[in-house]
């Protein structure tokens, strides 16, 4: 089953993939592998999720926040590679919680977006991980991940 067709199966659906915020690529390609810009959680309004984790934002929806910066995610991967299923895998993924100094359970956040990338690519999305705590993060958004793919071609 084509990535792109495991998306639908799951009833999931992608935002627009967001314009570049500043002076850099949204992903850059050498050889086969993708690098991926930082991206955050852009909701169904379209709207960013904001807020610190441990202060104003739970847990709860800070990994609510970790898989819709997934959805955003390959919504960018799919606007710059043309389809998801040039994805083989997710190599690395690199989380950032905008959370409060005594917050500490970053890798459960980025659970969101993990279990999500296993949801669509099985083991091949299983990736190894960097889950850090941050003292603000752009706009104030809830969660930033960037990761490195590898690609079919």
């Amino acid at each position: 089953m084509s990535v792109e067709a495991r998306i639908k199966e799951l009833g999931l659906t992608l935002p627009s993939a967001p314009a570049a915020a500043g002076t850099y690529s949204p992903v850059v390609i050498i050889d086969k592998l993708a690098y991926v810009s930082g991206q955050g959680p852009i909701g169904s309004e379209g709207t960013l999720l904001r807020g610190r984790v441990g202060d104003d934002v739970t847990e709860e929806q800070g990994v609510f926040a970790a898989r819709t910066v997934g959805l955003t995610m390959l919504a960018t991967i799919k606007d710059q590679l043309g389809s998801l299923d040039r994805v083989k895998r997710i190599i690395k993924v690199l989380g950032m919680v905008n959370s409060s100094a005594d917050f500490q359970n970053h890798p459960k956040v980025i659970n969101g977006f993990s279990d999500l990338m296993v949801e669509i690519w099985g083991e091949e999305g299983r990736a190894a991980r960097s889950a850090v705590g941050m003292g603000s993060l752009p706009g104030n958004i809830t969660v930033e991940i960037e990761a490195i793919l590898e690609l079919t071609e």
